[in-house]
This record gives C-alpha cells, sequence and structure tokens, in this order.
C-alpha cells in the first residue's frame, strides 16, 4: 500500500475535493466519474448505488485511478492508482450521509431515490504522485 504525502492529505481529508473515478468497461473502454471522497485507515472511500455503471465496473480487486484537484488551486492534484479492496452495503447508508455533511453541509444526502441501495467502496492507494 503507498501512503498519500502528509502534503496532499487535505485533499482528502478536509477539502471538498472532487475525485475524478477511471474505471474499466466490461468490453475495455474506460469510464470517468466525478465523486466524493474520504479517507480512513490508509484508503479512499466512495459510495454509490447498486445498479449504476460504477457499481457494476467495481469489485473487488479491479483496478482504480482517482485524480483529485484542489478546489482552491487547480494547478495542485493528487493522482492515485489503486485496487478496490472492499464493497459493503453494511454502513453504505451512515457514509453517504457523513458525504452529505462534507461536501454539501446536509445531514442527510438529500439526493436518495426509493428503493435505493448504497454501497460503500475502499479503495487502497498502491501508487501516488502529486504536483502543487
Amino acid at each position: 500500500m503507498a501512503a498519500i504525502p502528509d502534503n496532499y492529505l487535505d485533499l482528502v481529508q478536509q477539502k471538498k475535493a472532487f475525485a475524478n473515478l477511471a474505471t474499466m468497461m466490461p468490453d475495455g473502454t474506460p469510464q470517468v466519474t466525478p465523486i466524493w471522497i474520504d479517507y480512513a485507515d490508509g484508503k479512499i472511500r466512495m459510495n454509490t448505488a447498486k445498479g449504476r455503471t460504477k457499481a457494476r465496473n467495481l469489485k473487488a480487486g479491479v483496478p482504480v485511478a482517482l485524480s483529485i484537484m484542489d478546489p482552491d488551486n487547480p494547478y495542485r492534484y493528487v493522482q492515485i492508482r489503486g485496487r478496490v479492496t472492499s464493497a459493503q452495503e453494511n454502513g453504505a447508508d451512515a457514509h453517504i450521509d457523513a458525504l452529505a455533511k462534507k461536501y454539501l453541509d446536509k445531514d442527510k444526502y438529500p439526493f436518495r431515490q426509493p428503493g435505493e441501495v448504497r454501497i460503500m467502496y475502499e479503495i487502497e492507494p498502491l501508487s501516488v504522485s502529486g504536483m502543487g
């Protein structure tokens, strides 16, 4: 596992920095989605709903890449290449609410759809580089 350097931790811990998540489609073409993230125990955590494209692409062990740009300075970013280490429904509702608090200052995720099943993913960084 690669550590995120201290000078980029603010992008994954404090700032409302969106990450661009790159996954691979079944046909081998890339797919990129802007996502909310947080960071715990050395892993990037993200959340999505069952049935979405990224949920279909994200399985334990698959490689992914993230680019996280500083919202205050677009010339400062960190790139993380890694792999998905877990996907779990347990705790995913509380996690999306925590991300809504971080990104929207809302106690509950306001875009929840009826019957939606949330999944929380953990991504282990294997390579980290940045600029700025």
